[in-house]
C-alpha cells in the first residue's frame, strides 16, 4: 500500500504523505494542502480531521473499544483505581504499589488551599452554576501559585500537575458546600483522596467520618470512567489553549469552561431531566419511546448514541453494575432506576433505536448513581470535570513536550460578501 495519497486539482497534482497510526485510521498530511492547491480542507466540527499524535487513549467507536495507554478499560475499572489510572494517563506507565503511595502522599499534600482562593469561592451568588465557579477558581490557582506557570520548565510542569490534581476535589467540595450554605470543610491528609473529597462534601465539622467502601468503590470508578476520551471537545480546548503556551492553570479552566456545555457535559443531568419527566408525566415507558420515535418537540431520547461509540459505550455496562450497588448499599429504593431499566431494555429490543446505532453511553445511569449519593444535579458536571483532570493534563503535558507543536489556528471557508464600497 502507498506511503501517499495524492490529490488533483485543475493540472496540480500534490502528493500528500500518510502518517501511520498504529491502531485506528491512519491520517494525511494535509499541512502543505493550501501552498500546493490554493485549497484547504473543510471539515466542519473536525470530525475528520486529526489535530495531533497522542499515545494517551486510543477508541474504535464501531468495536465499542477504549484503551489507555494500551490498557482495556474494563480491565483499568475492574483491577485499578482513579489515583492509579490518573498517573498511567500522566506518566505513561501504571504505578507500582510504592510509586501509588507516593503519588498520593504528593496529592495530599498539595491539597489544602489558600483563605483567598475559599474566599473567592465563597463571593459568587448562591445560584451560581458550579462550573462557573470551578472554571473562576482554577484561574485564580495562576495567581497564587505564580511559580509554577513556565510550560518548559519541567519542575514548573509537575509542580503545577501535583497542585492541580490534589486540590481540585479541595476545590470542587468547597464550591458544593459553598452553594448549599455551608462552610467548606479544610482536607484531612490522613484519609484517601475519594474518601476525604466525599468527607468534605457531606461532612460535618468536628464530626469524625464514617466511610463506605460501596459509595467509596463507586465514585473511585465512576471518576476513573471520565479520566479520559481522546480528542473530544474539552479535551481540544485545552490542547488549543495550551499551543498558545498558555500554562496549566488557564489552559485547564478553558477546559472546563468547554465542559460546561450541555452538549458536552451537562449530558447525565439531562437524562434524570428526561427520567423525571417520565415519572411525571404518568406515561408509561412505552408511550414515551413511542412519543420519541414520533420526534415530538422537547422529547428526546438522553443517555442513548455516542459521537464516537457506534455500537455499546464499554463504560456504560460497568456504570450499570455499580448503580444496583450503591442504590442496594445506601437502601435507597429509587423509582428513577427502574425507569431507566425499562427504558434501557425497550430500546434495546426496537429496531428504531438500533439501527439508528442508539445504545446507552457512560451518562445514563451516572445521574441516577449521584443522586442516590445525594449529590444535586448541578454538582454532576463539576465531578465530570473531576474526573477528566488526569486526562486534560496529561494531553496537555503531551503536547508541550513535542517539538513540533504549532499553536492552533484553524482555517475558515470565507463566504461573506466581496468586498465592497461605502
Amino acid at each position: 500500500m502507498s506511503d501517499k495519497v495524492s490529490i488533483s486539482y485543475g493540472e496540480i497534482t500534490s502528493e500528500m504523505a500518510i502518517v501511520p497510526a498504529t491502531e485506528g485510521p491512519s491520517g494525511i498530511d494535509i499541512s502543505k494542502l493550501i501552498a500546493t492547491t490554493g485549497l484547504s480542507s473543510f471539515d466542519q466540527g473536525f470530525v475528520n480531521t486529526s489535530s495531533t499524535k497522542s499515545a494517551i487513549t486510543f477508541i474504535d467507536g464501531e468495536k465499542g473499544i477504549l484503551r489507555h495507554r494500551g490498557y482495556p478499560i474494563e480491565q483499568l475499572a475492574e483491577g485499578k483505581s482513579y489515583l492509579e489510572v490518573s498517573y498511567l494517563l500522566v506518566y505513561g506507565e501504571l504505578p507500582s504499589a510504592a510509586e501509588a503511595e507516593i503519588f498520593h502522599g504528593k496529592l495530599r499534600e498539595a491539597s489544602p488551599i489558600s483563605k483567598q482562593l475559599l474566599s473567592l469561592i465563597g463571593s459568587f451568588d448562591p445560584t451560581a452554576h458550579p462550573m462557573t465557579v470551578l472554571s473562576s477558581a482554577v484561574s485564580a490557582l495562576a495567581a497564587s501559585e505564580t511559580g509554577l506557570l513556565d510550560p518548559k520548565n519541567p519542575e514548573q510542569v509537575e509542580a503545577a500537575t501535583i497542585s492541580l490534581l490534589g486540590k481540585m476535589p479541595v476545590i470542587t467540595a468547597a464550591i458544593h458546600r459553598t452553594l448549599m450554605g455551608k462552610d467548606p470543610l479544610a482536607p484531612n491528609l490522613e484519609l484517601s483522596l475519594i474518601d476525604d473529597f466525599l468527607r468534605m462534601t457531606f461532612g460535618e465539622e468536628g464530626q469524625s467520618w464514617k466511610s463506605n467502601d460501596v459509595v467509596t468503590g463507586a465514585l473511585d470508578t465512576l471518576l476513573l470512567l471520565h479520566a479520559d476520551h481522546e480528542q473530544n471537545c474539552s479535551t481540544s480546548t485545552v490542547r488549543l489553549v495550551g499551543s498558545s503556551g498558555a500554562n496549566l492553570f488557564a489552559s485547564i479552566a478553558s477546559g472546563i469552561n468547554a465542559l460546561s456545555g450541555p452538549l458536552h457535559g451537562g449530558a447525565n443531568e439531562a437524562v434524570l431531566d428526561m427520567l423525571n419527566l417520565i415519572s411525571s408525566s404518568g406515561d408509561s415507558v412505552e408511550q414515551y419511546v413511542a412519543r420519541v420515535k414520533n420526534k415530538e418537540d422537547g422529547i428526546r431520547l438522553m443517555g442513548f448514541g455516542h459521537r464516537v461509540y457506534k455500537s455499546f459505550d464499554p463504560r456504560a455496562k460497568i456504570v450499570k453494575a455499580h448503580a444496583d450497588k450503591v442504590l442496594t448499599e445506601l437502601g435507597v429504593k429509587d423509582p428513577l432506576l427502574d425507569i431507566a431499566k425499562e427504558l434501557e431494555a425497550a430500546a434495546l429490543r426496537d429496531e428504531y433505536f438500533s439501527e439508528r446505532k442508539l445504545y446507552p453511553n457512560v451518562d445514563f445511569y451516572t445521574g441516577v448513581i449521584y443522586k442516590a449519593m445525594e449529590f444535586p444535579p448541578r454538582m454532576f458536571t463539576p465531578l465530570f470535570a473531576l474526573g477528566r483532570l488526569p486526562g486534560w493534563i496529561a494531553h496537555w503535558r503531551e503536547q508541550n513536550l513535542d517539538t513540533s507543536t504549532r499553536i492552533g489556528r484553524p482555517q475558515q471557508v470565507y463566504v461573506g460578501p466581496n468586498q465592497r464600497s461605502i
